[in-house]
């Protein structure tokens, strides 16, 4: 059976509707509310396989755009890639993956997606190569500062974020932009009790604390402070070191370590892979 591909279902209703429901089943992930608040950007397009009004398999396109080298970058990260049960072992994620190639293999810098370790086999059939991420960690002294909590519930401190997301992360050596939809989908889902304002410095810090160490997930805005600044008035008492969520700039204060996860980065070898050589990661807040 011949099934049709559809790259618009976001205007339609019951195929959105359809494909929410497929996200709940494959991945216990709600789209819903990201959707109904308006998050769902052009940024964000699924390629979805139809049966009979209904979605069976979807491979999504995430455009990520990027600073590298001061030189301007359009990746193409791909995600939810997902086949009803029913339909599993016909080769509809196949179709899509190479769908997607043809159509953006020309339109953009580079490809990549992270498999968790059931597919691992999977992605290098379509000359998709492992790439290995590190991770940073630096030493933080607990200082006073003005952070407060932002309440994501509320649109005036919605507004706030997206200002200091416009001018991007100054500390990252990958720093991500232009993608509010993936943003909002973090900070207004999942991490939405962990968003922070810092008057003084007109910056968001999405951070948590767990046994004396810092997880900063990324940081928006453009303060003249340092990063060491940033994180010291952010970090409870008890804090003695940042993990962070992005590379940094600089290194020089810091440590990497190789990260050991569940999902691996697969970068597609024919286009650039800046990974080659270098000890970096994605930023956390950019996994689709």
């Amino acid at each position: 059976m011949e099934f049709t591909l559809n790259k618009h279902i976001k205007e339609n209703d019951a195929l959105r509707k359809s494909f929410f429901d497929l996200a709940v089943k494959t991945f216990d992930l709600c789209f819903v509310d990201w959707y109904q608040n308006g998050f769902w950007t052009d940024q964000y397009i699924p390629y979805a396989l139809v049966d009979q009004n209904r979605v069976i398999a979807n491979a999504s396109v995430n455009i990520m755009r990027t600073i590298w080298q001061t030189k301007p970058r359009r990746y193409i990260q791909i995600g939810t890639v997902m086949t009803d049960a029913a339909y599993r072992k016909r080769g509809l994620s196949r179709r899509l993956i190479t769908e997607i190639l043809s159509d953006w293999k020309d339109q953009s810098d580079g490809i990549y997606l992270f498999a968790n370790e059931t597919v691992l086999d999977f992605y290098p059939k379509f000359g998709f190569q492992k790439a290995i991420e590190y991770q940073y960690a630096i030493p933080v002294t607990a200082g006073k500062g003005d952070f407060r909590k932002l309440n994501m519930e509320q649109e005036s401190n919605r507004a706030l974020l997206l200002q200091c997301y416009e001018k991007s992360n100054p500390f990252s050596r990958l720093p991500m932009i232009g993608n509010e939809g993936l943003l909002m989908f973090y900070c207004a889902g999942l991490m939405k009790n962990h968003v922070y304002y810092s008057e003084k410095h007109d910056t968001v810090c999405i951070a948590g604390h767990n046994n004396g160490t810092l997880q900063c997930f990324d940081i928006f805005g453009s303060p003249k402070a340092s990063l060491e600044t940033i994180l010291s008035e952010i970090s409870p008492s008890s804090t003695r070191q940042a993990v962070l969520g992005f590379t940094p700039n600089s290194t020089k204060h810091g440590s990497c370590s190789k990260i050991e996860g569940e999902d691996t980065l697969f970068v597609w070898k024919e286009k650039e892979n800046i990974f080659v050589n270098q000890k970096m990661m994605f930023p956390l807040l950019s996994h689709a």
